[in-house]
C-alpha cells in the first residue's frame, strides 16, 4: 500500500460518522430500544418542547438520546447555567454523542432511564423539571416501562412533567397511574406520525 492510500484511509477512519448512518446502525443493532428508523422531525421536536418554561429550567433529563436530535435542541434553548442529563443504555450512541457535542452543561451517562433516581443523586445535580424520552415504552421488556414511569414521577420537581413522543398511543397506560394530569396531541409531521404527551407532576 502506497503512502498516498494509507493517508486516505487513515483520514476516512477518522472522519465522523453521519448521524443517520448512526441512527439506522444503531436501530438494526437494538430495535427495541431505539423504536424507529430514522431521528424524530422538526416539527415534531418544536412541538413537543414548545410548552417547556426555559427560562425557570435548571435541570432537563433525556432518556434515550441516540445521534441528539433532541438533544442540540433542548441545549440551544438551556439557559448558561442550566444542566442537560442525557441516559442511554447504547455505548455506541453515547460515544458519538461525546464525540460530536462539546459542550459543558451535557452529562452524558451509559445506563437505564430506571436508574435516573441514582443517577441523578451521583450527580448531584439536584431534581429536573422536566425529563424527555422517545423510548419505545411498547417494546421495551415487561416491567421496565412502568419502572421508568414510577422512577420519573419519584425525580420530578413538583410541576415538572415527562414529555413522551410514541408512535403508539399504549403508552398512555404504562405511564398516566404514575402521574396527576395528562396532555395529549397528534404529530402528522413525522415518520411515522407521532403520539405526543405531557404528564404532569402537580
Amino acid at each position: 500500500m502506497t503512502f498516498p492510500e494509507r493517508t486516505a484511509n487513515a483520514a476516512r477512519r477518522k472522519r465522523p460518522t453521519h448521524p443517520m448512518a448512526m441512527f439506522f446502525r444503531g436501530f438494526l443493532k437494538r430495535p427495541v430500544m431505539v423504536g424507529s428508523i430514522i431521528p424524530s422531525s422538526r416539527t415534531l421536536i418544536e412541538r413537543m418542547l414548545k410548552p417547556v418554561d426555559w427560562a425557570s429550567t435548571k435541570l432537563f433529563v433525556e432518556y434515550g438520546p441516540g445521534v441528539g436530535t433532541f438533544t442540540r435542541p433542548i441545549l440551544d434553548k438551556l439557559a448558561p447555567d442550566a444542566a442537560l442529563v442525557a441516559i442511554d443504555t447504547n455505548p455506541d450512541f453515547c460515544e458519538y454523542l461525546k464525540r460530536s457535542t462539546h459542550d459543558s452543561r451535557l452529562h452524558i451517562v451509559n445506563g437505564s432511564a430506571a436508574d435516573v433516581g441514582s443517577i441523578l443523586a451521583d450527580l448531584d445535580l439536584g431534581a429536573p423539571d422536566y425529563v424527555i424520552s422517545g423510548l419505545p415504552f411498547s417494546t421495551l421488556p415487561p416491567g421496565v416501562g412502568p419502572a421508568i414511569a414510577e422512577a420519573t414521577f419519584k425525580v420530578l420537581k413538583p410541576g415538572g412533567q415527562f414529555l413522551v413522543y410514541q408512535f403508539r398511543p399504549s403508552v398512555r397506560g404504562i405511564i398516566e397511574p404514575y402521574f396527576d394530569r395528562v396532555d395529549h396531541a397528534f404529530e402528522p409531521i413525522n415518520v411515522p406520525p407521532a403520539q405526543l404527551w405531557w404528564f404532569h407532576k402537580n
